[in-house]
């Protein structure tokens, strides 16, 4: 019997991943699909029924549903515990939604893809304080990270992160900026700089040392400013493609066991933004 699965958001329409799944279920020989669905907040509780119901075999939760769908859930394992969100939703044999997420894994197996064996030493500097940044915090500290530092335009809510994290430090922009020679990781987490719309920089990170990995995890566009500004101050600068395709590959290796292959979606994925 053929499988179906999905991923529910809204807006829906501009989501790359049901190309994404559909392509490696091809790859892999899986009779499956893939399919996007748009949910109202009003309408998210009877959509989980609905879908469950109608035999869908697990699905992807994207904005603005990621912490609203929690109560929806049987059962959610540490990450969601740790972010309060939840992308990835697995419906086990006995019809138990258990909800994971696996953005900041995502993330960190980006960084490792690029970088082997780079991420784990390094000082870490966390730009901004939402969801994002939680699931990306959770998965380098998960991975042996203990070097972190977070900033953010509103301290009060990068202190609520630190304190997940006893040895991990809180500055504002500003003195982050002033000590950013001292980090060899930039990870920004914002939406600043996203499609264009909203032009400049969360933090400028000129004055880094030409080794610095610096990572975005904007993917449209390829380049933000602050990717710009951080290459051409020498830093090794990575987008959010590959966070993007992780994300998703280990969602689809909770559905199927199967990891696809990552290097041939990023390539396509950067190649079919690149243009735009």
């Amino acid at each position: 019997m053929k499988k179906w699965y999905a991923v529910i958001g809204d807006p829906i329409a501009q989501s790359m991943s049901p190309a994404m799944h559909d392509a490696w279920f091809k790859e892999n020989g899986i009779d499956a699909s893939y399919i996007p669905v748009r949910v109202k907040s009003e309408d998210l509780e009877k959509t989980v029924a609905s879908l469950k119901q109608l035999g869908c075999s697990g699905w992807n939760v994207t904005v603005p549903h990621k912490t609203a769908i929690i109560p929806f859930l049987d059962e959610v394992d540490e990450a969601v515990k740790q972010m309060n969100a939840v992308n990835t939703v697995c419906v086990m044999e006995d019809g138990t939604l258990y909800g994971t997420n696996t953005d900041g894994r995502g993330f960190y197996r980006s960084l490792e893809e690029v970088y082997p064996g780079e991420v784990i030493n390094r000082s870490i500097l966390m730009i901004g304080a939402g969801g994002a940044a939680s699931g990306i915090a959770f998965a380098l500290h998960e991975a042996g990270c203990r070097s972190l530092t977070f900033t953010n335009r509103t301290v009060e809510k990068a202190e609520q992160l630190q304190g997940k994290y006893p040895d991990a430090t809180v500055l504002s922009i500003e003195e982050a900026e002033a000590m950013v020679n001292q980090y060899s990781l930039l990870v920004q987490t914002t939406s600043v700089g996203m499609n264009y719309a909203q032009s400049g920089m969360p933090l400028n990170p000129t004055g880094i040392h030409k080794d610095t990995i610096v990572a975005d995890i904007i993917y449209n566009p390829l380049e933000t400013e602050f990717l710009h500004q951080a290459r051409i101050s020498g830093g090794r600068t990575v987008n959010g493609i590959g966070m993007f395709v992780h994300q998703g590959a280990l969602a689809f290796e909770l559905w199927t066991g199967i990891y696809p292959d990552t290097t041939t979606m990023i390539q396509t994925i950067s190649e079919k933004l690149g243009g735009n």
